[in-house]
This record gives C-alpha cells, structure tokens and sequence, in this order.
C-alpha cells in the first residue's frame, strides 16, 4: 500500500506488496524488494533495500554524501534483508571512490545514526542512538557501535567487536575485541558476545591467547606477531593476524598508565 501523499519516481522499482507511508519520497534509481514498510515522511534515493527491512519515519537513505568532492556522479546504496532503520538515520550512498555503499542483512541503525559514503558493512552489525561513521569505514559481522561513537574515515572494525558508547574511533579494531574512550583503546575481549555467539571454548582460549601474546607480554608487536604466526593459527587467530597485516592505520592497543594519568 502507497500513502496517496507520498511522491514515487516512474523510474523506481517496487514490490507490490511494499508499504510506504505518507508524504514519502521515493526517487530515481530506487528498488524496493517484498515486505518492505517505509513509514511517513521519509526519503530514499539511489538504493537498493533488500526483503523485510523497516525504515521508520524521516530517515533519509541513499542521499547524497557528504563530501565535497562528490558532483552528483552516479552511485547507490545497497541495503541487505531484514534491516531496521529507525528516526532520523541518514544512510549516504557511494561516491565515485567505488560507487556504493553497501550494508549487509539483518543490521539495526537506532535513531540518528549515520552511515558515509563508501563503507562498507558486514550482517548483524547495530549502530546504537548517534553513532557515526566517517567515509570509506568497514565494519565485520556482529559489531556493536554504542551510542554518540564516532569513527574515523577508513577506519576497519572487525567481527564480534564492540565499540563503547562516546568512543572516538580513529585506529583499526581489532575482530573479538572491546574498545572505549578518546581516543578509542582496547579494554579487553568481548567475551559476552563470543558466548552469544557460541564461539567454542577452543576458539575462545586462542584468541585469549592472541590477546596476551600480543598485548600483555610486553615484547614488540613484531615479535609478538612472528610468536603467532609459529602456533599454526587456527581460523580465529588466523582472522585477527590476517587483520592487523592489513591495517593501514595501525591497530588499537591498551591504554597505558600514564596516558590514564594525563587525562584524570
């Protein structure tokens, strides 16, 4: 059911059993997949929005992004199935960098979330109330941003990490782990969200492992790395290696003593 109020491109694609609410607008280069409902008010263009997702009023999806570079090139966002887009979220499609944002299935953007141009989500992830996220940001499966976070542009956030609420984000964080404060350090592992998870036990005490050789030790990241590299590293602990090898912006690491002092 269409809201006899709301604005539709003739260019868009739309499934006929989609809901769409009052005074919505739905506009060029949008596709809309079965058993969607968009509430009133709200804006899409650009993008691609997979089966089953909610969007709730005044979102803004696939508008333009925030950068001035961008001249109205063509790109789009993709949103997988079954997400939750709730108040006010704006959800940035791509710019010519790659050509899209893309967001997988099963993700929640609580209220006033937002998502740049050019990142790149993986499934189950949630953006709680404010949480931000600078352009060309990767985030792994089941991360959790908290509340009023913000992450720097190219920032990568590995699977089943969680990101505290009011965190200034500007290194790589590392897959399994927690992290909080400005700017963000590492706070441990999250070992709630392995258990919900049902990580094994196995699995658990290597990347427990990973953590003290790496963090706890006192030997340089280097050394520390070859140590791990020489354990013939299982499917975690090969993630987490695989990860910090690839980080470009350096890695997060635990707050030292005196940078706690300085800022009591």
């Amino acid at each position: 059911m269409i809201h006899e109020t709301a604005i539709i491109s003739k260019n868009a694609h739309i499934a006929k059993d989609v809901v769409i609410g009052a005074y919505s607008i739905i506009g060029d280069g949008v596709t809309i997949h079965s058993g969607v409902k968009v509430d009133s008010h709200t804006v899409i263009e650009h993008a691609e929005i997979g089966k089953n997702c909610r969007i709730f009023s005044h979102a803004a999806v696939g508008t333009a992004p925030q950068d001035l570079k961008y001249k109205n090139e063509d790109s789009k966002l993709v949103i997988g199935d079954n997400c939750i887009v709730r108040e006010f979220t704006t959800l940035n499609r791509g710019t010519t960098a790659t050509g899209k944002t893309v967001i997988g299935s099963d993700c929640m953007f609580m209220a006033y979330s937002h998502v740049a141009h050019d990142c790149r989500i993986g499934d189950n992830v949630i953006m709680a109330n404010v949480a931000t996220l600078g352009g060309h940001v990767e985030i792994g499966d089941y991360a959790f941003v908290g509340g009023l976070a913000a992450v720097h542009q190219f920032v990568r956030i590995g699977r089943l990490a969680m990101i505290g609420g009011g965190s200034c984000v500007t290194l790589d964080i590392l897959p399994y782990t927690q992290v909080q404060g400005d700017r963000a350090r590492l706070l441990g592992l999250n070992l709630v969200g392995m258990k919900r998870r049902k990580l094994s036990a196995e699995a658990m005490e290597d990347i427990k492992t990973v953590y003290r050789t790496l963090f706890l030790t006192g030997i340089p990241m280097e050394e520390a790395l070859d140590q791990l590299e020489a354990m013939n590293p299982k499917k975690e602990v090969r993630e987490m290696l695989d990860f910090i090898h690839a980080s470009k912006r350096g890695i997060a690491r635990p707050r030292k003593k005196e940078e706690e002092i300085e800022e009591l």
